[in-house]
């Protein structure tokens, strides 16, 4: 049984009067996808002050904290229901020696951090502080490993580490270390930009290494319980994944990566906060190239996998700008205005209406650095608008994919052009239906019209995250200024619903 929803977009004029109608079909499949709540996972690596006073400040510290993380961001990403949490990079990982984060700290080797701001990592946070956060978290933990400068003996000692139940040498090791029971890991990433800081690897290279890796691959209780993602590809470089997929036996591989950010020039990203609206336009089009390189590397996997046996993982998504002044370039800290909320929203929408395909994605990153959820200076945390638009979504979580077909109306910008609207549904266990829509345009409200009828659904209710400028952002003076809000601007009559999109505005309507 099918069931169709009809949501009209009237883009609204200067004169008051309206444009072309636009109407998106909505579709109430049980064949549709699930949307998997691990899209909406997250990012920490060793970089600046994303684990070192940001996530753990150790457990002498007067900030409030449980075994050295601040209770603080616990709360906040719990509130969010993080479902996975990426771990220690980024490039970060192909330089990680896991062994050196084990044991008592004073007996712990120190290393230089070469790819983030060159300085010293103590290993202080290692691999039971980040698997034990996971637990607290209730989120599943995905270990990015290091393919670039370990070995597979390296690698396989650390998967026994975590995931041996008993009798075998490292299990043996994390016993003597505190840990009785196995954390079983699932989610394990056959390193990192390979392409890049992971090794400067050809794609066909990589794919010999990746699968060297993965053949010695076990969880010993059920060989089905692992997921391994093999490092993927950047933007548009589908030859990086037509060669993986034709290479790599599908009994190797569970997943292949994606990474793109919203970068208008990477000689100069621009600011975080100082910006215009030309410079907001460029940063919306690099963003809404996700679609584009969804869909064409979903083609590509297609070819190899017409049954979808094989995820795409978008592991790095989000936007990168200039550092805030004064602070180290290399720890890529910056403030997350409306213009984030916008790229969070849209991106996300895209996620999920690939979500037969996409089933895990990342963003960079969880707290201080590029587009956090969390910002922290000294005892104080603020949470930012991309913080509000991960909240707002988590109606998405596990619910069922209402497939969306439309054309939106024009962002027009000096007589360029983006789709406006973004729009992505879905419908839960419970039977709510969920509809999340973003209006990028930085000046018009667009109108959108929803015919409910034969959906039999009488009460809604709704949130929005908007502002007055497309740069305001919350501070550690302010932390509240961009914060959800109750919506009321919609009007449900005869079975249609007809709500009113303020200009760069996230609004998620949900049957009760």
């Amino acid at each position: 049984m099918k069931v169709k929803i009809i949501i009209t977009l009237m883009l609204g004029l200067s004169l008051g009067l309206y444009g072309q109608e636009t109407k998106i079909t909505i579709l109430a499949s049980e064949d549709a996808p699930k949307i998997s709540r691990h899209i909406y996972g997250h990012f920490a690596e060793h970089l600046g002050r994303s684990i070192y006073d940001g996530l753990y400040v150790g457990d002498t510290s007067s900030i409030p904290n449980k075994d050295g993380v601040r209770t603080d961001i616990i709360k906040a990403l719990k509130e969010i229901k993080i479902p996975n949490l990426r771990w220690p990079g980024g490039c970060f990982a192909d330089t990680y020696q896991w062994k050196d984060g084990i044991g008592p700290l004073e007996e712990r080797p120190t290393m230089v951090n070469s790819w983030w701001g060159g300085v010293t990592e103590d290993n202080s946070f290692g691999t039971h502080n980040f698997l034990n956060l996971c637990e607290e978290l209730g989120a599943e933990p995905f270990i990015s490993a290091n393919v670039g400068s370990g070995t597979v003996e390296d690698f396989i000692d650390w998967l026994q580490y975590t995931n041996h139940p008993k009798g075998s040498p490292m299990a043996k090791l994390r016993k003597e270390n505190g840990r009785e029971e196995p954390w079983d890991v699932k989610f394990w990433g056959i390193g990192n930009e390979m392409w890049g800081c992971g090794g400067n690897m050809t794609a066909e290279y990589y794919a010999n290494i990746y699968k060297q890796y993965a053949t010695f691959m076990t969880s010993w209780e059920n060989e089905n319980d692992l997921y391994r993602i093999a490092a993927g590809a950047s933007g548009g470089d589908y030859h990086w994944t037509e060669v993986l997929m034709r290479e790599v036996p599908k009994s190797l591989i569970e997943a292949v990566g994606l990474h793109h950010y919203a970068v208008i020039d990477w000689e100069n990203k621009g600011s975080a906060t100082g910006y215009d609206e030309e410079i907001y336009f460029r940063s919306m089009e690099e963003a809404l190239k996700m679609e584009e390189f969804v869909t064409k590397h979903s083609q590509v996997m297609e070819k190899y996998d017409p049954d979808n046996e094989i995820d795409l993982v978008v592991d790095e998504w989000g936007g990168w700008y200039d550092v805030e002044e004064g602070t180290n370039p290399g720890f890529l800290y910056q403030q997350n205005t409306m213009r984030d909320a916008m790229i969070a929203g849209a991106t996300l929408n895209i996620f999920n209406n690939h979500s037969e395909r996409v089933k895990m994605a990342n963003i960079a990153q969880t707290v201080n650095v590029l587009q956090a959820v969390v910002l922290t200076e000294g005892e104080q945390m603020i949470l930012t608008p991309t913080y509000h638009v991960f909240k707002m979504y988590t109606v998405h979580h596990d619910a069922q994919l209402l497939p969306v077909d439309f054309d939106s109306p024009k962002y027009t910008f000096e007589g360029e052009s983006l789709p406006a609207i973004s729009v992505s549904a879905s419908k839960n266990e419970a039977g709510n239906t969920n509809i999340s829509l973003v209006n990028i345009d930085a000046s018009e409200e667009h109108i959108v019209e929803i015919d409910l009828e034969g959906l039999d659904i009488n009460d809604l209710e709704a949130n929005i995250l908007e502002s007055e400028k497309i740069q305001d952002h919350n501070t550690f003076e302010n932390p509240n200024k961009i914060k959800i809000k109750e919506f009321e601007d919609f009007k449900l009559k005869n079975g249609k619903l007809e709500v009113s999109l303020p200009p760069f505005s996230v609004v998620v309507i949900s049957s009760k």
